[in-house]
């Protein structure tokens, strides 16, 4: 589950990205929210539940 947001999330960053800067923001955001869920799942390892 973690992978399908953090895949979401980086496609919304990609999508900001190449349509300009109206949103820009808001994507570079969610870009960070991103990178920190994937550090944070880094650090954790997987889980067995």
């Amino acid at each position: 589950m973690v992978w399908t947001i953090l895949a979401i999330l980086l496609a919304l960053w990609l999508l900001g990205f190449l349509s300009g800067y109206t949103i820009g923001g808001f994507v570079h955001i969610l870009l960070a929210l991103a990178l920190v869920i994937f550090v944070l799942h880094l650090l954790r390892g997987r889980s067995t539940v």
